[in-house]
């Protein structure tokens, strides 16, 4: 190993870390330049009693944001590390499209500090083999894994599968996003068992209207999964807003 310190100290000036957001360089991987990290906004309580979105200041236990109050989800909350914004959604644009897979773990160090602590396994949002042939990888999976290392909660990649390929859901309402993703999941065979009585952590990278959520939360909790929270990187707090 002595032999590889040189080496390992060759690399380490050649390709320094840099900033997930902006590629400046950093002084340890996985962190944000100071530029970044200002712009960011972590998101935690007080938040929404049914899909956890945040308030802006303690409206009590039990309380629910207007959406909730019209129609609740079917998933048991929405954790996200941060707000959807520019650097947010760059980071996640890196990872889905770019082929940064650290990105991945990134947004995993980040989301860590929201696992709830009765977590019992992590499932991350299928993608149709289709464009998993055409990516190379799903990246909710990539995430799910990073948060498997950082926790301890042991991850089921395989254990809702996308069975039919939708459409890119932008531009759509909440209706319209529902009637994509109808049908469009279902549990592998035999995880009913795995899944039995636990809270599932639903892994993803952006949350926008949870339409996806809800249809996977559905199929995990006629599993008989007890609980289902979605945990991502990113969330849109204002859909008018996302191009």
């Amino acid at each position: 190993m002595a032999l590889l310190a040189p080496l390992a100290r060759i690399a380490a000036l050649a390709l320094p870390p840099r900033c997930p957001g902006c590629g400046a360089v950093t002084e340890a991987d996985h962190r944000f330049c100071a530029a970044c990290w200002g712009r960011l906004e972590f998101l935690g309580p007080p938040w929404c009693a049914g899909c956890q979105r945040p308030f802006v200041f303690d409206r009590g236990p039990g309380a629910l944001c207007e959406k909730c109050e019209a129609r609740r989800p079917a998933y048991d909350g929405a954790r996200a590390a941060v707000a959807y914004g520019d650097v947010a959604r760059g980071v996640a644009l890196k990872l889905k499209y770019g082929g940064r897979l650290a990105c991945a773990e990134t947004m995993a160090r980040a989301m860590a500090r929201l696992m709830p602590e009765d977590a019992g396994l992590l499932v991350p949002v299928p993608l149709h083999r289709w464009r998993i042939w055409s990516r190379g990888f799903n990246q909710a999976a990539l995430i799910a894994q990073g948060l498997s290392r950082r926790c301890g909660v042991a991850v089921d990649l395989d254990a809702v599968r996308r069975v039919k390929a939708t459409p890119v859901l932008r531009g759509l309402g909440w209706d319209g996003r529902r009637s994509a993703v109808a049908g469009a999941f279902a549990l592998a065979p035999g995880t009913e068992a795995r899944i039995a009585g636990k809270t599932i952590i639903l892994v993803d990278d952006v949350h926008t209207s949870g339409a996806t959520a809800s249809a996977c939360a559905r199929v995990l909790k006629r599993g008989g999964a007890a609980r289902v929270i979605l945990l991502c990187w990113a969330r849109v707090l204002d859909e008018t807003a996302l191009d």
